[in-house]
C-alpha cells in the first residue's frame, strides 16, 4: 500500500476549531476581575472595612474560575495536537466549565452562611461604604459581562472534508443549538456576581433609609438561591457531555429512522446504536446493521447520513444475514 493511499484515509481527530474571542474575554476579563478584587481587599485592610474586605475575597473565587476557564482554553489549543486525545480537546472546556459550576455552589453555601451568621449575631453596617463597595462590584461586572458576550456567536468553525472509507463516514456542517460551556460558566460568574450585587444595593438602600437591617441577609439568602439555581443548569449541561448521555438526543432517533426507512426493502435494522458529543457542534456515531442485503455498504449509510451536518464521525459495522437468520454478533474486545 502507497503512503498516499494511507493518508487519504487519515484525518485529524480535533473536531472543534475552539472559540478565540471567548479564550481573549475571558482572559481579559479575570485580569479585570483580579485587579478589582485586589483594590477591594487593599482598601479593606488601609480603611478597616469588613464590607471591602468580604466582598474582595467573595470576588476573589470568581477570579479563580475564570482563570480555570482561560486555562482550558490555552490547554485545549495547546494540546489539540495530541494523539492521546481520541475525539480532540474540546472536553477539556467542558470539564473547566463543569469544576466552574462547583465553585459556583461553593459560592452561594458561603453566601448562605455568611447571612445566617448576619441574621443571628447582626453587626454594624457601614452603609455609605459598602454601598460604594457594592456599586464599584456592579460596575466591573457589568462590563465584564458585556466583554463576554462578544465571545458568543464568534466561534470559528472550519470544515474540512474526509475521504471515508473502511465503515468510516464523515459529515461537516453547523449546529447552532450547542454554546461554548466554558464561556457559559465564565459569563455566569460575572452575571452571578453582578445579581448579588444588585440585591446588595437593593437591601443596603433599605436599611441606610428605612432602617430594615435584617433585609441586607435576606437579600444574600436569595442571592445565594439564585447563584445554586444557575449553577445547578450549568452542572447538568456539562455532566451531560462529560458522562456522553446523549442517546436521548434527536439525533439517536434520526439516525435510526433515516437507516431503517432507507432500507427498509432489505430489511435493514439498526442493532446497536452510540451517539456522543466530540464539539460544540459536532457529534460522533457508532452503529451496527443486520441486514438481508448482501450489496449494502458502509459508504451507502455515509451517503443517507450526510444529511446531518453535526455528525462528524461516524463508524458503520455491517452484519449479514444467513438463510433468513442473523449472523453472531462481532467479538469486541
Amino acid at each position: 500500500m502507497h503512503t498516499h493511499d494511507l493518508a487519504r484515509w487519515q484525518h485529524s481527530h480535533q473536531f472543534d476549531q475552539g472559540n478565540p474571542a471567548g479564550a481573549r474575554g475571558t482572559r481579559l476579563v479575570m485580569w479585570i476581575t483580579a485587579a478589582a478584587m485586589l483594590l477591594e481587599i487593599g482598601a479593606g485592610w488601609w480603611f478597616n472595612s469588613m464590607a471591602l474586605l468580604a466582598d474582595g475575597w467573595h470576588m476573589s473565587s470568581h477570579a479563580v474560575a475564570l482563570g480555570l476557564s482561560a486555562f482550558a482554553y490555552t490547554a485545549a489549543r495547546r494540546y489539540a495536537r495530541d494523539p492521546r486525545f481520541a475525539f480532540g480537546t474540546w472536553k477539556i472546556e467542558v470539564l473547566a466549565g463543569f469544576a466552574s459550576a462547583l465553585f459556583l455552589i461553593g459560592v452561594a453555601v458561603l453566601m448562605v452562611a455568611a447571612s445566617i451568621e448576619r441574621l443571628w449575631t447582626p453587626a454594624p453596617i457601614h452603609y455609605r461604604e459598602a454601598i460604594a463597595v457594592a456599586g464599584l462590584g456592579l460596575l466591573v461586572n457589568l462590563v465584564c459581562a458585556r466583554l463576554l458576550s462578544h465571545g458568543h456567536g464568534h466561534h470559528d468553525h472550519h470544515g474540512h472534508a474526509h475521504p471515508v472509507g473502511h465503515g468510516h463516514a464523515h459529515a461537516h456542517g453547523h449546529d447552532p443549538a450547542h454554546g461554548d460551556l466554558n464561556l457559559r460558566s465564565a459569563y455566569l460568574h460575572v452575571v452571578a456576581d453582578a445579581a448579588t450585587s444588585v440585591l446588595a444595593i437593593v437591601a443596603l438602600l433599605g436599611g441606610w433609609l428605612y432602617g430594615w437591617d435584617w433585609l441586607d441577609p435576606f437579600m444574600g439568602i436569595a442571592g445565594a438561591a439564585l447563584v445554586a439555581w444557575w449553577a445547578k443548569g450549568l452542572l447538568a449541561q456539562t455532566t451531560r457531555v462529560l458522562l456522553d448521555r446523549e442517546m436521548d438526543h434527536p439525533l439517536a432517533g434520526e439516525i435510526r429512522h433515516d437507516i431503517e426507512a432507507a432500507f427498509a426493502s432489505s430489511h435493514t435494522r439498526v442493532a446497536d446504536l452510540h451517539v456522543w458529543r466530540v464539539g460544540r457542534e459536532a457529534y460522533a456515531s457508532a452503529l451496527t446493521l443486520v441486514t438481508h442485503d448482501a450489496a449494502l455498504q458502509p459508504n451507502d449509510v455515509r451517503h443517507r447520513l450526510a444529511v446531518h451536518s453535526e455528525l462528524r464521525h461516524l463508524t458503520v459495522e455491517i452484519q449479514r444475514c444467513a438463510d433468513g437468520h442473523s449472523a453472531k454478533p462481532p467479538q469486541r474486545a
